[in-house]
């Protein structure tokens, strides 16, 4: 955690002047981050003074021009078109967005995830230890769901987080890792996992202002062991009881590596008439997710919301909107930290989380050298969203 120089009653100056890279797959966040960068430099009245850059490096756009192109046979490169000697450097890089293509052989061929790991790598090497300090933002860490070794295999999370530190990264930002411990690889390194909570709430009390929070009307569900902590702070920040289900595997078969799921059991509470807010971070084929809410209806649930950081939807949404056209669930909250294709955010079911501002503001935060443990704990911020949202609804009584 980087130290807070008021602390010495000095106002921090910021590391260096700010430059910010939005790799391919990345670019429609890095925009909106850059926006709200902009818009405090240029509105200083509006915004705290620690968000101010240097004063003489004020510029219409903090994006650097970088691009990794390919040759023909798929190898690639990185080229940087601007300096960024001194520099405090952030890279957003988002290894999801498989809506990237590139031309291999003749052949049209999506990015992976591996393919923008190398990327991130190439621009780490083309920037060539020139800027003051170069910090990652990845909002889904790299093989976050390969974190811990259960037989013989291999340990990938770890061992990108320690490539990367190696190649001279002072500072890893990402969002709601799969499992956090995963920062003990690098114990020397600056690991940062923030989470969206606030951001969620938010969205959710926009869109349903009608939302009773409280123990009578709504409950928090875990679909898993693994969600249990995410979920237990949602219920402890809304004052709400928490279920949990929990997986019965059948660990005699092996299917694309894992051991089937033979049933969802529920520990917990009664769910009946009660609207449920069921907290994930992943959200890939979708099929656990609509078992349990397919369990939580049969036990007679009120409204059934979903809300996961990373949307990936990786076998398509027609399943989704059968569901939802069954009454099975009512919204999915997810985040635009990660691709999330047109088609879905279409949906009337769909609800879109802005992160762009929060992003903006670790990094404004950052570069003044501050702390951004108050940007890290949201517990006030969720409290007074609470305050306003039960004062509404009271007065909108009284009318």
């Amino acid at each position: 955690m980087l130290e807070h120089s008021s602390r010495l009653g000095v106002d921090p100056q910021p590391v260096g002047p700010l430059g910010l890279i939005a790799m391919d797959g990345c670019k429609p966040l890095g925009e909106k981050v850059n926006e709200y960068l902009v818009r405090w430099e240029k509105e200083p009245e509006n915004a705290d003074q620690v968000l101010l850059t240097y004063p003489g490096y004020q510029r219409d756009s903090f994006l650097l021009d970088a691009d990794c192109p390919r040759f023909s046979s798929g190898e690639g490169k990185a080229v940087l078109r601007q300096s960024v000697r001194g520099y405090d450097l952030y890279i957003l890089c988002d290894v999801t967005n498989y809506s990237n293509t590139y031309r291999m052989y003749g052949m049209e061929v999506p990015m992976s995830p591996d393919d923008y790991f190398q990327d991130l790598k190439r621009i780490i090497a083309a920037e060539g230890k020139k800027a003051k300090r170069v910090s990652v933002i990845m909002p889904y860490l790299y093989e976050g769901r390969q974190h811990r070794r259960s037989t013989r295999e291999s340990l990938d999370c770890a061992m990108a987080l320690q490539e990367m530190t190696s190649l001279g990264i002072d500072n890893i930002i990402t969002f709601d890792a799969h499992d956090p411990r995963v920062q003990n690889a690098i114990p020397h390194s600056g690991f940062e996992n923030v989470q969206p909570t606030y951001q969620m709430l938010k969205a959710l009390l926009r869109k349903l202002p009608d939302l009773q929070i409280d123990r009578d009307h709504m409950m928090c569900i875990s679909p898993d062991e693994g969600a249990a902590n995410r979920n237990i702070y949602y219920a402890t920040m809304l004052g709400l009881d928490m279920g949990l289900f929990y997986k019965r595997r059948d660990y005699s078969i092996v299917i694309n590596g894992r051991n089937p799921i033979v049933a969802h059991e529920y520990m917990g509470e009664s769910v009946e008439g009660k609207d449920v807010l069921i907290v994930d971070d992943i959200l890939a084929t979708g099929d656990s997710m609509l078992d349990i809410a397919h369990e939580l209806k049969r036990r007679k649930c009120g409204r059934v919301f979903m809300a996961t950081t990373f949307a990936m939807f990786t076998n398509g949404i027609e399943v989704f909107k059968k569901a939802h056209a069954e009454g099975l669930f009512d919204y999915i909250l997810a985040t635009n930290l990660s691709y999330v294709r047109p088609e879905v955010k279409e949906q009337e079911w769909f609800i879109e989380v802005d992160m762009s501002k929060y992003i903006a503001l670790i990094i404004a935060t950052l570069n003044h050298d501050r702390s951004i443990s108050p940007l890290l704990n949201p517990m006030t911020r969720i409290q007074k969203l609470l305050t306003r949202h039960r004062a509404n609804q009271m007065a909108n009584e009284q009318k």
